[in-house]
């Protein structure tokens, strides 16, 4: 029999294989076809939360990021809850915490949130910024942190890696359509609107 922490990691694995390949046709402007893959991502995320230890985050940022790309409203709230049963811990954690807060529309939470994701280094800073103007409903400054986060994917060619990456740009969107402020750079990290 497996030890659950290596069918943990194998999961995850499939998860993320899963999700580049959505965002891969995400990005050659297919939604439909992306759509079976982020469902699949999301299965395999949450089979491998099963037999993960407690107190990890990382696997729920995938889950909501899945289910807010989806627009599965339903799906989010969900793993808001899972997510803001915990204290952050970690970055990761606080990322976690932001997006559910975001998903769930609590904005005051989402900045709080934000700020301590931000002290996970330069990546996390980057997009931190964006998450903390989503939740101010600042037009401009999430504009620019956007535009910075794609720059930084862009001038390292992370999207041609097979890394799920592009989804945080793709996650930003979605999060900003409600909130009326869907900026959308030009960008080959971006589908078509």
């Amino acid at each position: 029999m497996t030890p659950p922490d290596e069918e943990h990691r194998a999961l995850q694995a499939a998860a993320v294989e899963a999700d580049a390949e959505a965002q891969r046709r995400l990005l050659a402007g297919d939604p439909v076809a992306a759509g079976p893959f982020l469902l699949e991502s999301e299965r395999l995320y949450r089979e491998s939360w099963d037999l993960a230890p407690p107190g990890g985050y990382g696997r729920l940022v995938g889950m909501l990021k899945a289910a807010i790309l989806r627009r599965d409203a339903a799906g989010a709230a969900e793993y808001a809850r899972a997510v803001l049963g915990g204290e952050p811990q970690s970055p990761t954690a606080a990322y976690a915490v932001a997006l559910a807060c975001l998903a769930a529309d609590d904005d005051a939470a989402a900045a709080v949130a934000a700020a301590q994701m931000a002290a996970g280094g330069e990546a996390f800073e980057r997009t931190a910024a964006a998450l903390a103007a989503l939740a101010a409903r600042d037009d401009d400054a999430y504009a620019g942190a956007l535009r910075a986060v794609i720059d930084d994917f862009e001038s390292r060619d992370l999207h041609l890696t097979g890394v799920p990456i592009a989804d945080t740009a793709l996650v930003l969107e979605r999060l900003a359509e409600p909130r009326g402020l869907a900026r959308r750079p030009v960008s080959p990290l971006l589908p078509p609107p």
